[in-house]
C-alpha cells in the first residue's frame, strides 16, 4: 500500500482521516478511509483485492459520502482496503480479517461492511472481534446484502424509474452484466423478474453471449458450483472486452472502478447503464454517453441498495423493512434526479451531486469548528 499525503485528496468535505495499517507477520497491509461523518458515524464496505490502492480507497469512501447523504441515511461515508488475494484458503483469510479488524478497532466513527472479496462471513469474524460490523450473517443478527441480493434489487428499482425516463418496455429488454459474482447475479435475477433477457454475462475468467437468453438461475447455480460464466452450455464464449460493445438495451457494470472510459464509450450501444459497481465510470466517459442519449444514473443514486440495508440492519430492523426502504429511498432518488436532467437540463452526476452536497452542507454546519 502506497504511502499517501492528505494534500493529495483534501478538499471541503474531508477526508477526515486516512490510516495505513500493517502487521509484518502476516504480513497484513490495509487502508481505511473515513472521508465525512457529518451525518453520523460512517459505513463503508471492507474490499479485499491484490492491487486495491490508497487512491482508489479514497474514492470509493467519498462515493459512499455521497451515497448515504443521497439516500438520507443518518450515516457518513468510509471504505477500507486490505492488499490481499480474497481467493486465499478460508483458514488464511479469516486470520486476515481478524487482524484488520484488531487494527482497526479504535476507529469508532467506522462501521465496515462486505464489499468485492469479503462477504458476510467476514463480517462475522469482524463483528465477533470488535463488536461493530453490517452485512451479517442473519443469525449473528444481521440482514445478509449478497444472500439477499440487496444492491442488485436497488439497480432493479432504478431501473424501472430510468425506463419511465427513456420510454423502455422492461419486458423483453436484453442485458448484459459485465462481473456475474454478488450484485451482478441478483441484478440479473431482479430484471428477469421484471421480464429483462439476459444476453451476455463475464467475469474475470471470461465472457459468455446467448442471442435466446441466459436462464440466470441455471448460470447462478455453474458460476457458484464451477466459479466461471463459462461453463453455461450453449452459450458462445466471447473476449470480455468485446462485452461493452454488444447491442443490448441495459449495460450492468458491476465490477470493478474505471471499466468505461474514453477507450471504450464510443463503442457502447446500450440505451442504459446501470452502475451496479462503485465508480465503474470515468467522469469524462459518462458526460461522452449522457451526449449521445445513453441514460446512466451515478452510481451513489443507483447501487444504493446495499447501504440502505446496512443502516436499517444497524438500528435493528427487519429483512422486510429493508427491501421497503430500498424501493422507497431508490425511486425517490431516481425520481428528483431525472426530474433535474429535464427541467434544468443538468447532467445526471451534477444534479445528484447537488442532492448529496446540500444534505451533507447542511449538517456541516452543526459540527464543532474547532
Amino acid at each position: 500500500m502506497e504511502p499517501t499525503s492528505f494534500s493529495r485528496f483534501a478538499d471541503e468535505w474531508g477526508p477526515a482521516k486516512i490510516v495505513h495499517l500493517y502487521n509484518p507477520r502476516l504480513p497484513l497491509k490495509a487502508v481505511v478511509v473515513i472521508d465525512n461523518t457529518a451525518l453520523g458515524p460512517a459505513i463503508g464496505g471492507v474490499r479485499m483485492a491484490p492491487d486495491v490502492t490508497t487512491e482508489e480507497v479514497f474514492r470509493l469512501a467519498r462515493t459512499m459520502t455521497w451515497k448515504n447523504a443521497a439516500a438520507g441515511l443518518p450515516h457518513g461515508g468510509a471504505k477500507a482496503g486490505i492488499l490481499a488475494d480474497p481467493g486465499m484458503p478460508l483458514d488464511q483469510k479469516e486470520r486476515f480479517i481478524r487482524a484488520f479488524a484488531q487494527a482497526m478497532a479504535e476507529l469508532r466513527q467506522y462501521i465496515p461492511g462486505p464489499d468485492m472479496g469479503t462477504d458476510e462471513t467476514c463480517m462475522a469474524f469482524i463483528y465477533d472481534e470488535i463488536g461493530r460490523s453490517v452485512g451479517r450473517p442473519k443469525v449473528t443478527g444481521g440482514i445478509p446484502l449478497d444472500e439477499l441480493g440487496a444492491t442488485g434489487f436497488g439497480l432493479a428499482v432504478a431501473a424501472e424509474q430510468m425506463a419511465v425516463f427513456l420510454g423502455l418496455d422492461l419486458m423483453g429488454a436484453r442485458v448484459a452484466i459485465q462481473g456475474f459474482g454478488n450484485v451482478g447475479k441478483a441484478a440479473a435475477r431482479f430484471l428477469e423478474k421484471r421480464g429483462c433477457l439476459l444476453v451476455a454475462a463475464s467475469d474475470s475468467a471470461g465472457a459468455i453471449y446467448h442471442p435466446q437468453g441466459l436462464n440466470v438461475a441455471h448460470l447462478t447455480a455453474l458460476k457458484e458450483q464451477h466459479g466461471k460464466v463459462h461453463d453455461y452450455p450453449g452459450a458462445q464464449i466471447i473476449p470480455p472486452e468485446t462485452l461493452f460493445a454488444f447491442p443490448c438495451d441495459i449495460l450492468v457494470p458491476a465490477a470493478r472502478p474505471d471499466v468505461i472510459g474514453s477507450h471504450n464509450a464510443g463503442a457502447i450501444q446500450a440505451r442504459m447503464i446501470l452502475q451496479g459497481a462503485n465508480i465503474p465510470i470515468a467522469p469524462e466517459a459518462e458526460k461522452q454517453l449522457i451526449d449521445r442519449g445513453i441514460c446512466t444514473l451515478p452510481d451513489f443514486i443507483v447501487n444504493a441498495g446495499g447501504v440502505i440495508s446496512t443502516a436499517v440492519e444497524y438500528r435493528h430492523g427487519s429483512i422486510a423493512e429493508a427491501f421497503g426502504v430500498i424501493t422507497e429511498k431508490i425511486q425517490e432518488n431516481c425520481q428528483q434526479v431525472l426530474r433535474l436532467v429535464k427541467e434544468e437540463k443538468l447532467y445526471p452526476r451534477s444534479a445528484a451531486h447537488r442532492l448529496a452536497q446540500a444534505r451533507v452542507r447542511e449538517a456541516m454546519g452543526y459540527q464543532r469548528c474547532f
